[in-house]
């Protein structure tokens, strides 16, 4: 387990000096890239992301990473945006939120990189490639075929400056390679504590400045991430390989670099990788299948560790405000989801909502649309008090507001249109009104058993009386029990109901 908190993570609340502005708290960012919609590992990072700078009194900003134009997927900007204002995640610059360390979108900032690979070029730590797409590909089949790690072999770091001269001024096509050293690159991870790591071992030069004018991501994040001042950046382990490259550059440059926390993998029940291509982890998935956004959090939160738990004391949803004050301790092992504490977190929301006057009217108002929506051409009963009702009933048995439409429960708001019952069935349904006028008890079990005892009394079939009521109370031939039904229309409906085809 490692620390993450606002001591523990060697950050002290102080006045942060930069570009002649002055800024207290930590700096952190979530950098997307819009290739898609934003799925359970991204949002996991843009969650930690934001709970850290608030539990410090920073700043979380958004930064998109968008130099691989031919993976940018159209719209998915704007998605990602609503999907964090969704979540409750409110950024605090970033596109459309704009601060003093814009532009937040890397396709606006080419110019700065630009700049900024000159100054490599101009101290010897980058090199101009001019290594054909068809040589690279050479380079890779011959070392596979020996069974080695394929890796650029650096040959044209060795080029003469009047070699590259003459290139350039012919027009031969080039990029820009860092120069690796062979030196171990140590740094403190925040989550996983010390790490070390030769990259020149496993990598060739890796290129900074692509043929096309655009940074490689490696070039971006860290001009970024340095000219943006973040203190901290938390992010995916996938990532955690890449850092010593980061550190080589950030010496490059002469700069401080920020500190650095890992996130471990999050990997499905049966423990395999999850994966960005799965059709059910993207958030907007989540949104169309009724999880509520702070189920969602609280579903990361307790999977991944971090927070208050008590063992043995069950779950208990907490709002971004009470995680913000609690995050402490994250876990370096994989974080494995339990879609069962989805289904809980979700349904305990629904109870939540219930409980707090400022979100019962909202969730009244979806369960409103939710039925006349589903139920569209039949007479419904979508009253607040019928809705307070059958939510205080359904907070222990459903884990989602879309249960309350399923068939089964349909009863629940459709009112029988003018059931066609018998004037004989009228005279045995008036003496059981009467009779159960007088039941205290209106439960299914007690239900069950006077209903069998009135059919007896009476000298009536069950089966028939069964039928005629399920037509009475519903409307509709299918649902749960007659006794079960009575019990969750509630005494009242119940007699309403039955009463109505009486007169």
């Amino acid at each position: 387990m490692s620390v993450l908190n606002k001591t523990c993570l060697g950050f002290k609340p102080i006045w942060y000096i930069f570009r002649g502005l002055k800024f207290k708290g930590p700096r952190v960012r979530f950098a997307p890239s819009p290739t898609g919609y934003l799925h359970l590992g991204g949002l996991r990072t843009a969650l930690y992301n934001y709970l850290f700078a608030k539990s410090n009194g920073g700043k979380f900003i958004l930064r998109i990473e968008d130099t691989d134009q031919s993976r940018k997927v159209d719209g998915s900007i704007e998605a990602l945006i609503r999907d964090l204002e969704w979540v409750g995640l409110k950024y605090d610059e970033g596109p459309g939120q704009e601060g003093d360390f814009g532009p937040y979108k890397q396709s606006e900032r080419l110019n700065i990189y630009q700049d900024k690979i000159k100054k490599l070029l101009d101290n010897g730590s980058a090199y101009y490639c001019f290594c054909t797409e068809r040589r690279l590909n050479i380079l890779r089949r011959n070392a596979i075929r020996a069974q080695l790690m394929p890796k650029y072999d650096n040959r044209c770091r060795h080029l003469s400056k009047q070699e590259v001269h003459e290139k350039i001024a012919a027009g031969v096509p080039h990029c820009v390679r860092f120069k690796l050293t062979s030196d171990i690159q140590h740094f403190e991870d925040l989550i996983f504590g010390g790490i070390a790591y030769d990259v020149s071992l496993n990598e060739g030069d890796p290129v900074l400045m692509k043929s096309d004018g655009y940074p490689t991501y490696h070039l971006a994040n860290v001009i970024d991430d340095h000219l943006m001042a973040i203190t901290h950046v938390l992010r995916g382990v996938e990532w955690q390989i890449s850092t010593t490259k980061h550190l080589l550059l950030y010496r490059a440059f002469n700069w401080e670099p920020p500190q650095f926390g890992h996130l471990p993998l999050i990997v499905n029940a049966d423990g395999t990788k999850l994966s960005k291509r799965q059709n059910d982890v993207h958030v907007e998935d989540y949104k169309k299948q009724g999880i509520f956004p702070l189920a969602l959090v609280n579903y990361i939160t307790l999977a991944g560790g971090g927070f208050d738990h008590v063992p043995g004391a069950g779950i208990g949803l907490k709002t971004l405000s009470e995680l913000a004050e609690e995050i402490d301790r994250i876990s370096s092992h994989s974080t494995r989801l339990n879609p069962d504490l989805l289904e809980e977190c979700n349904r305990l929301e629904i109870k939540r909502q219930l409980s707090e006057r400022n979100t019962t009217q909202h969730l009244i108002r979806q369960i409103q649309e939710l039925v006349t929506s589903k139920y569209s051409n039949l007479k419904l009963n979508t009253s607040e008090e019928n809705i307070k009702t059958v939510l205080s009933w359904a907070t222990s048995r459903i884990t989602r507001i879309e249960d309350l439409v399923s068939p089964k429960l349909a009863f629940l708001w459709v009112l029988p249109s003018n059931p066609n019952v018998e004037e004989n069935n009228k005279v045995i349904l008036l003496k059981l009104v009467n009779e159960l006028e007088d039941v205290k008890t209106f439960e299914e079990v007690t239900l069950k058993k006077y209903l069998k005892d009135f059919c007896d009394r009476n000298k009536t079939k069950f089966p028939e009386l069964m039928k005629t009521l399920r037509l009475v109370l519903s409307g509709l031939n299918e649902g749960p029990g007659v006794a079960e039904m009575l019990q969750l229309l509630g005494k009242e409906q119940a007699l309403y109901r039955i009463k109505t085809v009486l007169h």
